[in-house]
């Protein structure tokens, strides 16, 4: 009876562990650093159809109707924008634009994107971000 209880009580600590270890980076921002962040090269990405501010950063995320944690980066994300002014929000729905996530590498959901005035994807993240974490991305790219 104690072998049994012990492995369970093994098991339950495991799987908290991984839990906790596969969860760690959710809503993370994440400078990018690839070619196509830099906008050069044959890798770039192309965002024509994103519609991408042309006068401040802009916020994108993919999202489903589905996603329970998606309604929180909606609702983050748009205090950010009307708190900041010049934030554009665009949201992408995973199912009905396959071809968009794909080519972004969005192979969780929500994930978050922020891209400069250029056109250049300069951060990532994967979960729900934080406010202050959004605020202190964008304040730089507005300048």
């Amino acid at each position: 009876m104690t072998t049994v209880i012990a492995a369970i009580v093994t098991a339950l600590l495991v799987a908290t562990l991984a839990g906790w270890l596969l969860t760690r980076r959710s809503g993370q921002l994440r400078e990018t650093h690839s070619e196509s962040a830099q906008g050069a090269g044959s890798d770039a990405v192309d965002t024509a159809d994103l519609g991408l501010s042309r006068s401040g950063p802009t916020v994108v995320h993919f999202s489903a109707p589905w996603c329970g944690p998606c309604d929180r980066v909606r609702r983050v994300v748009d205090q950010v924008c009307e708190d900041l002014g010049d934030v554009a929000h665009v949201e992408i729905d995973l199912d009905a634009n396959p071809a968009t996530a794909q080519r972004f590498s969005v192979l969780s959901l929500p994930t978050t994107l922020i891209f400069d005035v250029d056109g250049r994807q300069r951060y990532r993240a994967s979960g729900v971000p934080k406010a202050a974490d959004l605020r202190t991305a964008l304040e730089p790219l507005l300048a």
